[in-house]
């Protein structure tokens, strides 16, 4: 009997999850699958298998994807030097030239590998290559004026068709943040912000960002002080008061452009639990933070 009430109840968490199925079903969903969250030590990759799940019962994942990490260490191995201003890699043409090998021709291919082998159909996308985002230069201000700090680029339009083509093929996309300039030049773009621009000019039913923290916490250092719900017009205080610091900023300012744009949730979640996604979209109770109107 121990071994029947274990099946049972399996199938009473199938049953809470049935609703959120059906309401989810062929809407697009982007998720922001970020560089710290990448499994790089040979054990199976929950967050993909989450995907693939979601695929699999009708709904249209999109993955954005970071690689800093990666992106350093082959950096690192090539002698160029990471520099960077207010938060941001100065992005030389060496510099972009890795960059760009390693999002797309390391980082993605690698997603893109691995969800092949969980069974799903999986496509790499250059979003520079297919013209989803076309980008100008980003100039951050300093006490001097504007920066230049290289091919780092500020999404201008995003062209959601070529996406809309490999969903209604069953595909799941796996973008890499690389725009197009108005030079035909590869332009770096922050993935947090790739990610929310997307999901707005796919009118995405939610955005997902994996990072490695909780969620939004009053104290960083206290597990039960998470926010479950921010509101839009909460956003700038959180930020001015020092709850919301580092790179949370650009996760929320993101999902709260999205949302003003359409999308109707942002959620913040720790990529390291595991099916931490299936446990924040399919349960009552979700398991990080929700950016809504």
């Amino acid at each position: 009997m121990q071994g029947l009430q274990q099946y049972i109840e399996k199938a009473s968490i199938l049953v809470e999850a049935l609703p959120y199925i059906q309401s989810f079903r062929d809407r697009i969903v982007v998720v922001k699958y970020g560089g710290s969250t990448i499994r790089h030590d040979g054990e199976p990759d929950t967050v993909l298998q989450d995907i693939v799940f979601m695929e699999s019962v009708g709904m249209k994942p999109v993955i954005v994807h970071g690689g800093g990490p990666a992106i350093d260490r082959r950096l690192k191995e090539a002698g160029i030097e990471t520099r960077r201003i207010n938060g941001l890699r100065v992005t030389d043409a060496a510099t972009m030239k890795v960059v760009e090998e390693t999002l797309f021709g390391e980082v993605n291919a690698g997603i893109v590998a691995e969800i092949e082998a969980l069974g799903g159909r999986a496509v790499g996308v250059s979003a520079r290559d297919t013209g989803v985002m076309q980008v100008r230069r980003h100039r951050p201000d300093s006490p001097d004026g504007p920066v230049d700090i290289g091919f780092v680029g500020d999404v201008e339009h995003v062209d959601p068709e070529p996406l809309v083509g490999l969903l209604e093929r069953e595909t799941i996309p796996v973008i890499a943040p690389i725009g197009r300039g108005p030079d035909g030049e590869a332009y770096n773009v922050n993935a947090d912000t790739a990610a929310g621009e997307i999901a707005a000019g796919l009118s995405a039913e939610k955005l997902v960002f994996l990072t490695d923290v909780t969620g939004i916490m009053r104290d960083p250092a206290d597990p039960e002080s998470l926010i479950p719900t921010v509101r839009i017009n909460e956003a700038d205080g959180l930020v001015g008061d020092g709850t919301i610091v580092g790179g949370m900023i650009p996760k929320v300012y993101a999902g709260v452009h999205s949302v003003r744009a359409g999308v109707r949730k942002t959620h913040i979640i720790d990529g390291r639990i595991p099916h931490s996604m299936l446990l924040e979209l399919f349960t009552d109770e979700g398991v990080g933070t929700q950016i809504v109107q």
